[in-house]
């Protein structure tokens, strides 16, 4: 079946499904495969719980007017998406970095929404997958759409730029976050690049940290550039206060000073990112405030939680050794006592992974603590005069023995720790 005919399909039942544990009477299901499943195998449930049809790729699993043969289930998934987004005429901003881009996401929806029908990434839903489900959601309605792109090898952004067509993207940053799969800090700038890439193709519009010399070079070509920073930017800010909500000064702006609900100013970028394209996109400044000061973090990203007389800093969702190294020096600078560090291990760091653990050790040696706590992963093969553990099972049960009052604490590390249970 074509694209085109597929896709007059999609248009009577708009609602795609790749799990069949959650699909609804009517939507599309799309029998991807997986390492250890292969949802051809699910078609005839999809189709038993109210699926309209299920697109399938293996001839043994069709079911006469119920199935869709495809080639392959996720490039037939990718085409459709890129064949709905050519049916839109709006800005489409692509959003990837290092660190930070959920929230920088979140900032600039809640920002775009304040003023336009704004669709966005849902949570981190930015893969291969998430990506085309994602435009897929997206309805005539729609004014502007922001799209968040993860990436842990070259080639990905490139991929995702296939099918987005972005007109405007933002690149957070470079740091030191999947270094195994990148091939080390320069590959993840060539790969983060690639939207840079893209924009610089399309003749489209790229927003920059200006303070980033790695980004200024980065985004030489692109016709259209935007920047913000803390000088020399069309967009400037500074850190008015951090303790602990951060609070932002904007160079000629009609409001007074933005008093967020993130934790720490490492979210300035994340912050003046969303200034800017409001800006850009002419929000008027009062919403623009008002937006950003709405926003309150979840999903255990930046999150200040109070348990009884402690102060709780949870920055979980995930960690690489350039936010770790920001979170760390921004707790250390908290007018606090009684500060406690509860880090789980980094993840896909490949070759460099025992020298960037060893690397935070020797940051977290240059200040005081209460107590450090490091669990799991290259932490149990570093040497090091803290507390070891090693999951964050272990560290919930620490942390129950101390029975902390009048504390501060830091719970950060890789998704794969899952450091947020120890606040179970």
């Amino acid at each position: 079946m074509s694209i085109q005919s597929l896709y007059e399909i999609y248009k009577q039942y708009p609602s795609i499904q790749t799990d069949t544990r959650k699909l609804k009477s009517g939507d599309l299901f799309f029998a991807l495969k997986g390492e250890n499943f292969n949802g051809n195998t699910f078609a005839q449930k999809a189709i038993e719980s109210g699926a309209a049809y299920a697109v399938i790729d293996e001839k043994e699993y069709e079911i006469p007017g119920k199935t869709i043969l495809a080639d392959n289930v996720l490039n037939s998934l990718q085409q459709l998406a890129k064949y709905h987004r050519e049916q839109f005429n709006i800005p489409f901003i692509a959003i990837t970095g290092s660190n930070g881009k959920t929230t920088t996401k979140e900032l600039i929806r809640a920002v775009l929404s304040s003023s336009f029908k704004t669709y966005t990434t849902e949570g981190n839903f930015n893969n291969h997958i998430g990506i085309p489900l994602t435009i897929l959601k997206i309805k005539t309605d729609a004014e502007i759409a922001v799209i968040e792109m993860g990436a842990n090898h070259q080639k990905e952004i490139e991929g995702y730029c296939k099918y987005t067509l972005p007109t405007h993207g933002l690149i957070t940053n470079a740091g030191k976050a999947h270094l195994e799969g990148f091939g080390g800090p320069e590959g993840v700038k060539k790969g983060k690049g690639e939207l840079f890439d893209y924009l610089r193709t399309s003749k489209g519009t790229a927003f920059i940290m200006n303070d980033y010399d790695y980004l200024r070079e980065m985004s030489k070509g692109i016709p259209t550039v935007i920047t913000y920073g803390t000088q020399n930017a069309q967009t400037c800010g500074i850190v008015k206060k951090s303790e602990p909500f951060l609070e932002v000064a904007i160079e000629n702006f009609s409001e007074k000073p933005i008093k967020t609900n993130l934790v720490g100013d490492y979210n300035l970028p994340n912050v003046l990112a969303a200034v800017c394209i409001g800006r850009y996109f002419k929000i008027e400044e009062s919403k623009i405030k008002t937006a950003i000061e709405n926003y309150t973090p979840a999903n255990s990203r930046s999150q200040l939680i109070e348990k009884g007389s402690n102060k709780i800093i949870l920055d979980a969702y995930n960690a690489n050794p350039s936010s770790m190294k920001l979170a760390i020096e921004n707790f250390a600078k908290l007018n606090a006592a009684n500060k406690v560090l509860v880090l789980g291990a980094m993840a896909e760091l490949g070759t460099e992974s025992l020298n960037e653990h060893n690397a935070i050790i020797d940051l977290i040696k240059k200040f005081n603590w209460k107590n450090v706590v490091l669990v799991g992963g290259d932490f149990l093969k570093t040497h090091h005069p803290f507390i070891q553990l090693k999951s964050s099972a272990d560290a919930k049960e620490w942390l129950k023995e101390q029975a902390f009052t009048d504390s501060y604490l830091l719970v950060k590390g890789s998704r794969s720790m899952q450091m947020e249970k120890v606040l179970d």
